[in-house]
């Protein structure tokens, strides 16, 4: 079945889907919870009038996303900071590119320094993994897709990482669309696989038709009752590969099918290979490793 892409270009530079509002709310909550009474260090050792240049360097390779949010943690320490990106988010780079150029006030600099890196290098480590991710199904069709795994309060920043490495979002959140697990399922039908039907039905009715309508199933039998139903997608949650063509097989274009569950780099081309159509990750967000970036003052006066 074809699906539409909207991922983020690998080499744009957007800020699709992510809004001031957004960035700047978190990078406000992080400074004040940094500084809360202000930066002590710098309050005593730097004087007001010192100036710095400095360079935001990779100490290793990788897909850029935050340059955004870095920006938003200079700019609320000071506005007189000035940021050049010299690689641009969705773009990536090798160990030791200069990522940015930045000059201003040195104290508010080195205020922002660390939630500015936090975030940007976490965003990044989450945009790197999910391009090879990407570049691991290239070829196949398939859609690699995020999960609400993801740190609390980060969710939007999160979210656009995953966009910048290729990546596509799952629903944003729970008042989104309908998805129906193994839980909802066992209290829908008091545990009666007979009732699957019926019960996804007269669900169905209650929607919008716009709404989209997503059921997981953990075993095959389940899928042709799911589907008398009239979901939109069809998520086959923890299958082994054979089982996972077969799923694919019996579906035959009726939903959308996604593949869930022991979904690593090792495993997803293979999964690809099945036939689904979207294969969803929690590993994107939330078991990433943050890239090392470091920002290196070359000029303090």
């Amino acid at each position: 079945m074809s699906i539409e892409t909207t991922a983020v270009p690998p080499t744009a530079a957007p800020i699709q889907g992510l809004t001031r509002w957004q960035i700047d709310s978190v990078v406000s909550a992080a400074l004040l919870e940094d500084a809360p009474y202000g930066d002590l260090t710098c309050q005593v050792a730097i004087g007001e009038s010192a100036q710095a240049s400095a360079l935001l360097n990779a100490r290793e390779p990788g897909v850029l996303a935050g340059a955004v949010v870095f920006d938003s943690a200079m700019r609320l320490s000071s506005p007189e900071i000035m940021v050049e990106w010299l690689v641009h988010d969705g773009e990536t780079f090798a160990a030791g590119a200069a990522l940015a150029r930045l000059h201003g006030p040195a104290a508010a600099m080195l205020t922002g320094e660390r939630v500015g890196l936090n975030l940007v290098q976490r965003l990044s480590g989450i945009a790197t993994l999910t391009r090879r991710f990407v570049e691991a199904v290239a070829g196949t069709g398939v859609r690699i897709v995020d999960t609400r795994k993801t740190t609390p309060g980060l969710r939007a920043l999160e979210r656009y990482a995953v966009r910048c490495g290729g990546g596509h979002n799952h629903r944003f959140s729970l008042s989104d669309a309908v998805m129906i697990k193994d839980n909802h399922l066992a209290v829908l039908t008091g545990g009666d696989p007979a009732k699957i039907t019926s019960a996804l039905a007269g669900l169905r009715d209650r929607l919008s038709h716009t709404t989209h309508c997503e059921v997981e199933v953990d075993r095959l039998e389940q899928i042709e009752p799911v589907l008398a139903a009239g979901v939109d997608t069809i998520m086959l949650d923890n299958f082994s590969l054979e089982d996972l063509a077969r799923g694919v097989r019996q579906v035959n274009g009726r939903a959308l099918v996604e593949a869930s569950g022991n979904v690593r780099l090792d495993t997803v081309a293979a999964i690809a290979r099945t036939g689904v159509d979207l294969i969803s990750s929690g590993a994107l967000t939330h078991s990433v490793r943050a890239l090392d970036l470091g920002l290196d003052v070359d000029v303090l006066r």
